[in-house]
């Protein structure tokens, strides 16, 4: 057996079923033991080593398993970084296997050499390691996987490949030999009791109580429910955890920030104590102002715990095991006012984002895209959302419910996982279908060429169906409504524009379906032929770059609920938030000022109108 053999072999007593990766001679070794292992664990092939890495983090966000790439020396090694990182921010299970070149040749400025400790010593900070000799394996590959799942993080084992050639050799009980076991056994942290009575002093103390999960709560779905009936809270989602709790819950006011709900900002501003469970959402200026609120936080992680907000109390431990804890400990809540104002403004929340979608656009508004889609929805279906205004309408249109799974590049927020987390979704889950949400940016960016992945693979997959909706607008859009937002400039064509490329007919030519969709009206028949195709489907939306993604807490969205209020009857309601008006219009429009900001701007200024 090689050491190669023996690595593989390793990988399959942990379970593992897929490594997506791509080759190099850096792994010869392992390419050949593959052959022997009559492909198993499978080798998955992307079109290149960054997208294995997106399909290792989009298969472990929807598996549960540790995801596993692989790569060679050199320019493979660096081609996995982004992906990697991505993993390590979102804080998912990731182990990559990593080619070096010869021992002999290390320190000779040979061909493809990188220093890939120094490389690595950050994204892989936890764990990462060169295996010089047959027995340090299968420590390290055992280590890689104990401290990946134990830290939710990307561990990292370098081969250098004159050592995949060696014969496999164990450890054994000697002087200086570290032999290994496999498995990690479940475990599950909880606080101290006194801790928790303080916390649950805290919760039964408020009347106006706000939730906030993220995707740390997954497991506490039922916990969480409890939670919030008792104390007769709303829950805010935190973008990672969309899917933690269903949005046909009367109380689930949706995402939180930049791309969140009114009902959301709403919640942050009007209680008087926060829970956070399970969630490191960075933006402090969309909870509570910090005089406003006591606080209560529950983490797994000791490092990421009394962040973001001063918690008074701040609990260790897993989120089910914490709440099943607490839950004795609280009051239930007898006025119930606080909760049906905030199912008021969810519903309402709903209404807005139904007339926002039916809003006409040149040519198709992208709102009413995604908005099409939420009622079409499989109860088993995952979605994936890019990166840049597609991530808006995912964030806020798409409701979660059943079985639904979705996720993002939520802490880095890079381009291009839309698509290569929609094939790792597949290969975790091929009986359910998969939707990824993108951008033209993106889908030009490397979508496109995965789409030849989901073509490799597809007959493969029990249900077939992989449905990219690339929303096509010739336009970075994100960064265009950034620029005008925070820097008040205007687009700049050269770094904005983008081709306007034949989705559709290139997703055909590969062997897979697609359609062009360019008026309002044929919106709907798209998305029923793809949810029904028998094949990868690729639909090219050509929608208007000039629908905003404006942020929710937003004085516009104001404005509209005080005209929709008016339209309601809702008088009192109109007046209190059409308070400061005219200030506030001049401080939301893009790229306008105050008047006196800039010479000659006065009552008449054309953009203060």
């Amino acid at each position: 057996m090689k050491v190669s053999d023996y690595v593989l072999r390793r990988l399959r007593e942990w379970e593992v079923d897929h490594v997506f990766a791509y080759a190099g001679d850096g792994i010869n070794g392992l390419l050949a033991a593959w052959g022997r292992a009559d492909d198993h664990p499978r080798f998955v092939q992307s079109r290149h080593e960054e997208m294995s890495a997106f399909q290792a983090v989009g298969y472990a966000k929807f598996s549960g398993k540790a995801g596993v790439c692989a790569a060679t020396s050199g320019p493979g090694a660096i081609h996995l970084l982004n992906g990697l990182y991505d993993a390590k921010l979102d804080h998912v299970p990731v182990v990559a296997l990593v080619g070096q070149t010869n021992r002999s040749a290390m320190g000779g400025s040979y061909q493809q050499e990188i220093d890939l400790q120094n490389l690595y010593k950050d994204v892989a900070s936890d764990f990462c390691e060169t295996a010089m000799v047959p027995e340090q394996l299968p420590n390290l590959i055992d280590r890689a996987f104990r401290t990946a799942y134990a830290r939710r993080t990307v561990t990292a084992v370098i081969i250098p490949a004159d050592v995949q050639e060696l014969d496999y050799s164990p450890p054994t009980h000697a002087f200086k030999m570290v032999p290994s076991s496999m498995g990690i056994g479940q475990y599950a942290p909880v606080p101290a009791d006194a801790d928790v009575e303080r916390a649950a002093e805290v919760l039964n103390a408020g009347e106006k109580v706000a939730v906030l999960i993220g995707q740390g709560a997954r497991g506490a779905r039922a916990e969480v429910e409890e939670l919030a009936d008792v104390l007769g809270a709303g829950v805010a989602k935190a973008l990672l955890g969309k899917d933690v709790l269903p949005d046909d819950l009367p109380y689930v006011t949706g995402a939180i920030g930049l791309l969140g709900t009114r009902p959301s900002y709403e919640l942050m501003q009007d209680c008087d104590t926060l829970l956070m469970i399970g969630s490191s959402f960075p933006y402090t200026q969309f909870m509570p102002e910090l005089d406003q609120a006591r606080g209560v936080q529950i983490d797994i992680d000791p490092h990421m715990i009394g962040m973001r907000y001063p918690f008074e109390v701040n609990l260790v431990g897993d989120a089910a095991e914490t709440l099943r804890r607490l839950l004795p400990h609280l009051k239930r809540k007898k006025k119930r006012s606080w909760r049906e104002k905030i199912e008021k403004d969810v519903a309402r929340w709903w209404e807005v984002m139904q007339r926002r979608a039916a809003v006409d656009a040149d040519p198709i508004n992208p709102e009413y895209v995604v908005h099409a889609l939420d009622g079409r929805l499989p109860d088993d279906a995952i979605v994936t959302a890019d990166s840049g205004s597609a991530a808006n309408w995912y964030a806020r249109h798409l409701r979660m419910r059943g079985r639904m799974r979705g996720s993002l590049s939520g802490t880095l927020a890079t381009m291009g996982p839309g698509v290569p987390y929609a094939i790792g979704a597949k290969f975790a889950h091929p009986e359910r279908p998969a939707i990824a949400l993108v951008g033209d940016g993106a889908m030009q960016m490397n979508g496109m060429m995965e789409m030849v992945t989901a073509a490799k693979y597809w007959q493969g997959w029990s249900d077939p169906r992989l449905i990219v909706a690339v929303l096509n607008n010739r336009d970075l859009n994100q960064v265009t409504w950034e620029m005008r937002a925070m820097s008040g400039a205007p687009q700049f064509e050269e770094s904005q524009a983008i081709p306007d490329l034949p989705y559709a007919e290139i997703a055909q030519r590969i062997g897979l379906e697609g359609v062009r969709v360019e008026k309002p009206e044929q919106v709907e028949a798209a998305w029923d032929r793809a949810l029904t195709a028998d094949r990868p489907f690729v639909i090219d939306f050509r929608t208007d770059p000039a629908v905003p993604p404006i942020p929710p807490h937003a004085e516009l969205d104001q404005i509209e609920a005080a005209a929709f209020a008016v339209l309601k009857g809702d008088s009192d309601r109109a007046s209190v938030v059409k308070q400061g008006f005219k200030a506030k219009v001049q401080e939301m429009l893009p790229g306008t000022r105050h008047r006196g900001d800039r010479p000659g701007a006065g009552a008449d200024d054309s953009t203060g109108k």
